[in-house]
């Protein structure tokens, strides 16, 4: 494999409602779309998923793009040909961190690399079911009866999991009104970092609520406390913020900081790097689900093809197309059946670009 050309297309797609967090609110969301041409005229798509200001990680699109233009890109032409997409990590491994600048290239890689075997890419990672189980996050609403509108409507779809957004003053009395109306439906909460270890017996109240888990309750780079929290919690904590690599990964685990583990490729570089921290949590007995970002069809198919190997034990953050977008920018968009996505068996990713639609959402194409 060559890559003979690198288009970035900077994109911004509104959502149909803002999405609220502890830390932010999204109203839209600009990506950058990396398109890679290949010798044969093979193209393979992928997508940088940071944010454009530096709220929920470092990095930003600006960031990014500096980073692709100046170091990344020049590092994937130097290599010229090469016969696996883990080959650019050897390259990429000089500059330390800006591991979604990284993962905007090496994706569009994987997907290259996988069309030119003829194959779907869940298949070429080691996947061995075209089919997964996803679920669903819910922003923080105006109202309870907003919020209760929108868990039906996740419930209605089928989707195997809801994740609440909480923080303080934002919670318990949530969750009562919740699981007053949904007494059994799966349900987990999302801190996004808004706790402190000062917290712990307020966050120890959530455990009546018979949750699967509460995610990143603590710091985003922290591993002690929420090893001290999560002795005293019988609600599983997952970390996610928290897990930036293979190391951070590995921290988690010999300091007990968490039982459950969100990777995001991403955040973690791209998908080698996810699926090596998937085999690490495997040997480790630790159950790990795929995060989501808001992403285009071009980034959760990605998360998609990742979700598929077999130590991913939660259903993921994977909603259809329809949750967030008026139009995709895939062809045919993701669609969600009781609960499940079932997976293109198509080479590569398994979607086609809608090229009327990446159009009409882009901003800028630049060309290396």
């Amino acid at each position: 494999m060559k890559v003979e050309r690198v288009s970035i297309h900077k994109i911004k797609m509104p959502l149909k409602q803002p999405f609220i967090t502890a830390l932010n609110t999204v109203h839209e969301r600009k990506l950058l779309i990396t398109e890679l041409t290949f010798q044969d005229g093979t193209v393979g798509w992928g997508e940088c998923s940071a944010f454009d200001t530096p709220w929920y990680t470092e990095e930003t699109l600006d960031t990014c793009l500096h980073v692709l233009s100046t170091y990344l890109i020049p590092a994937l032409y130097e290599i010229g040909e090469f016969d696996h997409p883990k080959a650019i990590h050897a390259l990429f491994n000089r500059y330390r961190g800006h591991h979604m600048a990284k993962s905007a290239i090496e994706t569009a890689l994987w997907d290259g690399y996988a069309k030119s075997l003829d194959r779907p890419l869940f298949q070429v990672l080691g996947g061995q079911s075209g089919e997964i189980e996803v679920g669903t996050a819910i922003g923080m609403q105006s109202d309870k009866e907003a919020l209760l509108q929108r868990i039906q409507e996740a419930v209605d779809i089928g989707y195997k999991r809801i994740k609440l957004k909480v923080k303080p003053g934002e919670d318990l009395e949530v969750l009562e009104t919740v699981r007053s109306h949904f007494p059994d439906v799966p349900l987990m909460v999302d801190a996004n970092s808004s706790y402190t270890l000062a917290d712990l017996n307020h966050l120890k109240k959530m455990d009546r609520y018979n949750l699967m888990m509460i995610e990143q309750p603590l710091g985003s780079r922290d591993f002690v406390e929420h090893a001290e929290l999560q002795k005293v919690l019988d609600t599983p904590i997952c970390l996610d913020e928290s897990i930036t690599s293979f190391e951070a990964a590995q921290t988690a685990i010999a300091l007990k900081s968490a039982q459950i583990l969100a990777v995001k490729l991403s955040r973690v570089g791209g998908l080698a790097k996810a699926v090596r921290i998937h085999d690490l949590c495997k040997r480790n007995g630790i159950e790990v689900w795929a995060g989501g970002m808001i992403e285009s069809g071009v980034g959760k198919a990605h998360n998609m093809a990742l979700a598929t190997l077999d130590g991913f034990a939660y259903p993921g953050d994977i909603a259809a197309s329809s949750k967030y977008w008026e139009k995709d920018i895939i062809t045919p968009e993701i669609e969600v059946q009781d609960g499940n996505i079932i997976l293109s068996e198509r080479p590569g990713i398994g979607y086609e670009i809608n090229m009327g639609a990446l159009k009409a959402h882009t901003e800028e194409t630049l060309e290396y």
